[in-house]
């Protein structure tokens, strides 16, 4: 299998240095807007790195991507860049015949008059619209395959397929206990997508009303991560599971919570308040003149690289799957987990415990579209396809995931 890696932040780099170690992969082009992070990614592989090379590349150029895809005989693009930039590597993926894999979806706009109510434009809707052109293509779109959207989703489709006979409700819960020395204030993930994803209306999915939204930080609840993690605060913010899962996975309701802390949630509304999330460019001074800048792009400068801060971080991060329903007639929950601890990713592979996480599972499905233990055309998410083969796969890549049965919340 040959690739074009899209994006070597990161989350693009872990993904390089998942991918060396697994003997399916041909060849990795590893792209990026700044030609030195790919460079540095391919080169931190060492003797690794024979079956990796980097070039420069515009992810927002349809084109250029298309071009590269044909010639470096590419067979997936794997898209690790930001939201911003799914739609056109999307379109270059289908219009070059390859297939494509993503950890977050196209973006979303919130209902005009009832942002708080009703859904505008969903996440996805944008890739979505274009699922007959995939499925006449006979290519794969596999869409949200990261950890959450991605491993979350095969724990849903698992806990339908092999624990429960029927689900009332499904609820992707994440939360952490890790902390960044020498910063009051240092997001282990892209700011950009968190302020996206939490400061957007989010949206929940009844079976009776169909998909509906809500104001950011909804039902806060406390929920008790394992392996010492411990109890969390999670309250509602915007993400893809609600939108994927109840198109494959019967259940009665469907909702994202992440485990964010009051201090993390007040600076998230002070961003806010101050218009500092705001995508729209604003012109400030410069020394050679007016120049034109996102609020949203400032405030990520002027944060530290969530890649970089891997020696400075100590804990663990869960992400996983509640699910309550019954079995053979009797009540029934369970949570479906995989935590990582900071400290074994940073020892292991060199990368921080979020961003590991995350580039873990596209290359699980990348191993399973190469061996043919999945296959699909058209826009799927991750639940539409068998997850025992993923699982099993993700034993046999040194990460497990856990299983907790009886729980209350």
């Amino acid at each position: 299998m040959r690739v074009l890696l899209v994006g070597a932040g990161g989350v693009g780099t872990a993904v390089t240095r998942i991918a060396a170690r697994r003997d399916f992969l041909g060849h990795m082009v590893v792209a990026d807007y700044d030609p030195a992070r790919a460079e540095a990614a391919v080169a931190a592989l060492g003797e690794r790195g024979g079956r990796f090379s980097a070039l420069r590349l515009d992810a927002s150029d349809e084109q250029a991507v298309r071009r590269v895809l044909t010639e470096q005989n590419c067979d997936v693009l794997l898209n690790a860049t930001d939201p911003r930039f799914v739609m056109p590597l999307f379109r270059a993926a289908l219009e070059a015949g390859v297939h494509y894999l993503d950890m977050a979806m196209s973006l979303s706009a919130p209902h005009p008059e009832a942002p708080y109510e009703e859904c505008g434009v969903k996440l996805g809707d944008e890739q979505f619209a274009l699922a007959d052109e995939w499925e006449k293509s006979g290519r794969l779109a596999l869409v949200g395959m990261g950890v959450e959207p991605g491993m979350s989703d095969v724990f849903a489709r698992y806990a339908a397929d092999e624990l429960f006979d029927e689900i009332e409700e499904i609820g992707i819960r994440d939360g952490a206990n890790l902390t960044v020395e020498g910063y009051d204030f240092a997001p282990s993930f892209s700011i950009w997508t968190t302020i996206e994803e939490c400061l957007n209306p989010p949206v929940v999915y009844e079976r009776d009303r169909g998909w509906f939204t809500t104001a950011p930080f909804s039902e806060p609840e406390v929920f008790d991560f394992p392996e010492g993690i411990g109890p969390v605060e999670c309250v509602n913010v915007e993400h893809e599971e609600v939108l994927l899962v109840p198109r494959w996975v019967d259940a009665r309701r469907v909702t994202f919570k992440y485990g964010l802390g009051d201090d993390f949630i007040a600076k998230l509304k002070t961003l806010h308040a101050l218009g500092l999330d705001s995508t729209a460019e604003v012109t400030v001074p410069g020394r050679d003149g007016p120049v034109r800048v996102s609020p949203r792009d400032v405030v990520a400068a002027c944060l530290p690289d969530p890649a970089t801060l891997g020696d400075r971080m100590t804990g663990k991060t869960c992400a996983g799957t509640w699910v309550k329903g019954t079995k053979d007639g009797a009540p029934r929950e369970a949570y479906l987990y995989h935590v990582v601890d900071n400290q074994w990713s940073m020892r292991e592979y060199g990368s921080q415990a979020v961003v590991w996480q995350t580039a873990l599972n596209p290359v699980v499905a990348l191993e399973l579209l190469a061996t043919g233990a999945w296959a699909g055309r058209g826009v799927l998410g991750p639940e539409a396809l068998p997850p025992r083969p993923f699982l099993d796969l993700l034993n046999a890549y040194g990460s497990p995931w856990g299983l907790r049965d009886g729980i209350s919340r």
